[in-house]
C-alpha cells in the first residue's frame, strides 16, 4: 500500500505536468503581464508553467509569519507548526426554530463580540455574517470597520476588487497608525483570494494577491473544487485540481511582490451528485484538509482550511458529527489558519448562534483528546494509590485538587449525571453566550483614529445611520 508521503509525491508530479501540459487561465491583463514579464510561456490567457518555475517562485514565500492585533497580546505566528483558529465567513442566519433569516448589522457585531471573547479564537473580522442595509460593494469596507472598533485580535477580510481592497487596507492602517512604509513591516490583515475551478484565476482574484502583495499584507490563495463537478470525482484528482490552481496563485504573488506572506487555502469538498449540492461535511472534505495541509507543508507555506463544518441546514445531531470530525483532521493535519472554525453550515451559506456555542465545545473536546496525558511521576502518584489502599476514594484527595482542572475537561453544554430535561443543552447555550458577552470588553480606539476612519466611509457615500449603528 502507497505511503501517505508517496502519495504525496505523486500528487505534487502530476500538478507539475497539469501545470506545464493544460496550464491556468488568467484573465485580469496586470497577472498576464507579471507572468510574461518573468518568462511565463502565455497562449492567449494561459499560462503554462514549467517545474523550474514553479519550485524556484513557490520557494520565495515565507513559511511563517506573525499575524498582529490592534493588542499585541493577541499576536499570532501562522506557519512553521504554529496554528490558529477563527472566525466564520457565511451569509445569513438560521434561528432556533429553523428559520432561515436575513442578518443584521447587530448580529454582526454579537458574533463578533462572541469571537472577540472566547479564550481559544485567535483571530476575528471578515464576513462572519453579510448584513443587510451595507452597500455591496462597500460591504468589506464596513465590515472592516466594525471589526477595528470592536475587536483587537487580529484580523481577517474578505477579497475582492482594486478599489474596495485599497479602502479596506487604508482603514486598516489607519486603525495601527501606520504610514504605507511601515504597514509594509507589519502583518495585520489577512485577504482572501479564490480562483474558479477549474483552473481560472479571475479578476477578482488577481487585484486582492497584488493589493496585498503590494503593502506585503499575507493572502489566502484558496481553491474551492467539488469533486464530481468543478474537479473529477476522484477525490485525488481533485486534491491535484486544487493543488495546481493554488500554486498559480501562490506563483502569481511571488513574482508580482517577492517574499510576500501567502497561505496555501484548500476548500475542496466533494458535491452530492444527488443534488450537485457542495457537501463541506462531509468525509471527502476532511480527505481534503488532510492532504492540502500535507501538501502546503511540502511547499513549506502556511495552510489554511477545515474548520467545523457541517451541511445540516437547521440545527441537528448532523451539525455535531459533521463538524467534529472535519475540526479533528483540520488539528491533525496542522492546518496553520483554521476559517470557519465554530458555526458554519449549510453549505457555507449560514451559521446559527447555537452551532457556534456548539462548536466551541467541539474543539475543547478534540483538543483535549489531541493534547493525550503526561505520563511522569506525578501523574501516576503511586504514594497516592498507596495511601488510599483497597476501597478508599480520591475525591478528597490533594493530588485531585491540584490536577482536575488540567487533566479534567469540564463541558459548557454536556449534560451529565441524571438531569433529564430536554431543554437543559439548550439552556447551557443561552447561558454561554451570555457569559462569553459579558466577558467582552470593547476596545477604546482613539478618537482622532476613528473619526478618520469614519471619513473614510463618508466618502463611499455610506450613511450617518450605518456609521452609527456599525460603531456602538
Amino acid at each position: 500500500m502507497m505511503s501517505e508521503k508517496e502519495k504525496i509525491q505523486k500528487i505534487h508530479e502530476a500538478t507539475l505536468r497539469i501545470l506545464q501540459n493544460t496550464g491556468m487561465e488568467f484573465v485580469h491583463p496586470d497577472a498576464q503581464r507579471i507572468l510574461r514579464e518573468h518568462g511565463v510561456r502565455m497562449e492567449g490567457n494561459v499560462a503554462f508553467f514549467t517545474p523550474e518555475q514553479v519550485m524556484e517562485w513557490v520557494g520565495k514565500a515565507p513559511s511563517s509569519f506573525l499575524f498582529e492585533g490592534a493588542n499585541p497580546k493577541y499576536n499570532i505566528t501562522i506557519g512553521d507548526g504554529h496554528w490558529a483558529r477563527g472566525v466564520t465567513i457565511v451569509t445569513n442566519l438560521i434561528d432556533r426554530d429553523g428559520t432561515m433569516r436575513d442578518a443584521t448589522i447587530e448580529d454582526y457585531i454579537k458574533i463578533q463580540k462572541l469571537y472577540e471573547a472566547h479564550p481559544n479564537i485567535g483571530f476575528n473580522g471578515g464576513m462572519t455574517v453579510d448584513p443587510v442595509g451595507i452597500p455591496p460593494e462597500w460591504n468589506d469596507l464596513v465590515l472592516n470597520y466594525i471589526s477595528l472598533c470592536h475587536c483587537e485580535k487580529p484580523l481577517y477580510t474578505a477579497g475582492g476588487n482594486y478599489t474596495e481592497m485599497e479602502a479596506v487596507i487604508e482603514m486598516t492602517r489607519t486603525r495601527f497608525g501606520y504610514t504605507e512604509d511601515e504597514l509594509r513591516q507589519h502583518c495585520v490583515l489577512v485577504g482572501l483570494s479564490n480562483p474558479n475551478t477549474p483552473l481560472l484565476g479571475t479578476d477578482d482574484m488577481t487585484e486582492t494577491i497584488l493589493t496585498f502583495g503590494k503593502y506585503r499584507q499575507p493572502v489566502v490563495i484558496c481553491s474551492a473544487a467539488m469533486a464530481g463537478t468543478t474537479s473529477p470525482v476522484s477525490i485525488a484528482g481533485t486534491i491535484a485540481l486544487t493543488n495546481a490552481e493554488v500554486l498559480g496563485g501562490i506563483i502569481l504573488a511571488q513574482m508580482a511582490n517577492p517574499g510576500t506572506p501567502v497561505i496555501y487555502g484548500t476548500a475542496s469538498t466533494a458535491a452530492d451528485l444527488r443534488s450537485c449540492a457542495i457537501a463541506i461535511g462531509a468525509p471527502e472534505s476532511a480527505l481534503c484538509v488532510k492532504y492540502g495541509a500535507e501538501l502546503a507543508h511540502f511547499y513549506n507555506v502556511p495552510c489554511r482550511g477545515g474548520g467545523t463544518l457541517s451541511d445540516a441546514n437547521i440545527f441537528s445531531p448532523q451539525c455535531a458529527y459533521e463538524g467534529e470530525l472535519i475540526y479533528l483532521a483540520s488539528r491533525q493535519h496542522g492546518i496553520n489558519l483554521m476559517l470557519h472554525s465554530a458555526g458554519c453550515m449549510n453549505g457555507y451559506l449560514s451559521m446559527s448562534y447555537d452551532k457556534l456555542i456548539l462548536d466551541f465545545d467541539i474543539q475543547d473536546h478534540v483538543d483535549r483528546y489531541l493534547r493525550d496525558i503526561e505520563v511522569n511521576e506525578e501523574t501516576i502518584p503511586e504514594d497516592v494509590i498507596h495511601e488510599v489502599g483497597h476501597g478508599g476514594e480520591y475525591l478528597t484527595s490533594d493530588h485531585t485538587y491540584d490536577y482536575m482542572k488540567e487533566e479534567l475537561l469540564t463541558p459548557y453544554l454536556a449534560n451529565r449525571g441524571s438531569q433529564n430535561d430536554p431543554q437543559t443543552f439548550y439552556k447551557n447555550i443561552d447561558k454561554r453566550i451570555e457569559q462569553l458577552l459579558n466577558a467582552y470588553q470593547k476596545p477604546e480606539v482613539p478618537a482622532d483614529k476613528l473619526a478618520q476612519m469614519q471619513d473614510l466611509l463618508r466618502r463611499q457615500g455610506i450613511s450617518e445611520d450605518v456609521i452609527a449603528r456599525c460603531t456602538e
